[in-house]
């Protein structure tokens, strides 16, 4: 499925983990160039190569997107044990999560609309969920993705994209993009999982609040890389700015704006030579990701945002894509 637009972006879609396969936009000069890491052919989304080493290249991550501390949570007084696939925590939603599932797509006017049931104990979690995640691609060159899921019992739901950006449009790394976040706070973590804490992000590496290189202070984390939880300034609900990363050679810029209260920013660390587009290998640090989400292992974290949908309160938010250029 492709999406086109006046302003020369084209986004291809497959209804294979609702994945994001190619987005392509043209840079300063007008060059049409691809930004974003994935695969020519879609039979390559469901490789046993690939399924072994899953890097979810441009797919939704779901029915948890990010971690959940020992594969494990209580809700409503009953435990639930879910796949340990991250070592032993549970990561975007399982081995089978729905990065591996065929979702059912159809066009609907300007939008690619795809829909997906999981059933009860998909997984380990409880209820049946009926997903929803609608594509747009508009003349203001916004991708505009729309998440709903409504469930017969409660269970916990967080639905991101995990595309790979590299605005360069070239191999290469990613580390002289420029990044500002709208995150006064960041969730700390020990092997990926949350402490709990939320703190501040003065005078830390994750302090974004004005344009810096992704490079610059990495070098400053224990993990030597980022792959954190941004506390989003916004109310949850409103759809408001989340990020911009800019990169000067190709003068593209990309900017989030989602509903959710959180956004995983990671650069790509884990990448390790998956053999992609024109048998390119994606190596580490080569594309970052903006996951828009709720914060991880936020089922066992009472006082976080809650990621709990019910039947009488269902999954809904939006998270946009905007791409523009600058000399």
């Amino acid at each position: 499925y492709t999406l086109k637009n006046k302003r020369g972006t084209s986004v291809k879609i497959t209804n294979i983990g609702a994945t994001i396969t190619s987005i392509t936009t043209p840079d300063k000069n007008g060059n049409i160039e691809e930004i974003v890491l994935g695969f020519d052919d879609p039979m390559s989304y469901l490789s046993e190569e690939y399924k072994n080493n899953c890097v979810y290249l441009g797919a939704v991550a779901g029915r948890f997107a990010n971690r959940i501390a020992g594969g494990q949570f209580s809700l409503n007084g009953k435990n639930y044990k879910l796949a340990q696939n991250n070592g032993a925590n549970h990561l975007h939603g399982g081995p089978e999560g729905f990065h591996f599932k065929l979702w059912n797509a159809k066009i609907e006017a300007d939008t690619l609309v795809l829909t997906l049931l999981s059933p009860d104990n998909d997984e380990g979690y409880p209820g049946n969920l009926e997903v929803k995640v609608s594509y747009r691609l508009n003349d203001d060159n916004e991708l505009i993705i729309d998440y709903k899921a409504s469930t017969d019992k409660a269970t916990p739901v967080n639905l991101t994209n995990h595309s790979y950006f590299n605005l360069s449009g070239k191999k290469g790394n990613i580390l002289n993009h420029e990044l500002m976040i709208m995150a006064d706070h960041y969730t700390p973590a020990i092997d990926a999982i949350p402490t709990g804490e939320i703190l501040s992000v003065e005078n830390t590496p994750f302090d974004f609040k004005t344009f810096h290189k992704i490079g610059e202070r990495m070098h400053l984390l224990p993990e030597k890389t980022y792959d954190h939880n941004m506390v989003l300034n916004h109310k949850e609900g409103e759809l408001s700015r989340a990020a911009i990363a800019k990169e000067n050679s190709s003068g593209r810029i990309l900017e989030v704006f989602t509903t959710l209260p959180g956004m995983q920013f990671y650069a790509g660390y884990f990448l390790d030579g998956t053999h992609g587009r024109g048998n390119r290998k994606f190596e580490s640090l080569e594309g970052f990701c903006f996951e828009t989400q709720y914060f991880p292992d936020s089922p066992n974290k009472p006082h976080f945002p809650s990621c709990i949908v019910s039947p009488d309160k269902p999954f809904n938010h939006t998270t946009v894509f905007k791409f523009s250029t600058k000399n």
